[in-house]
């Protein structure tokens, strides 16, 4: 199966000058790949690593900006 990549609502329209990352599922795993370079490869986390830092950035825990 062709996993889905999306990315965040929240990033640039522009490809080339955003920095954003995008997300799948991946063999069972949430994959994370660079928007600009997406032939490269992918890291994988298991889905329940990736739920708690998903958590941990809604609730301001990483200094994202």
């Amino acid at each position: 199966m062709t996993p889905v990549w999306r990315k965040s609502s929240y990033s640039g329209t522009d490809a080339k000058t955003s920095d954003c990352v995008e997300v799948a599922q991946v063999s069972g795993s949430v994959g994370v790949r660079d928007s600009k370079a997406p032939e490269d490869p992918h890291l994988a986390f298991g889905a329940a690593h990736w739920r708690a830092f998903a958590d941990r950035v809604k609730r301001g825990d990483h200094d994202l900006t």
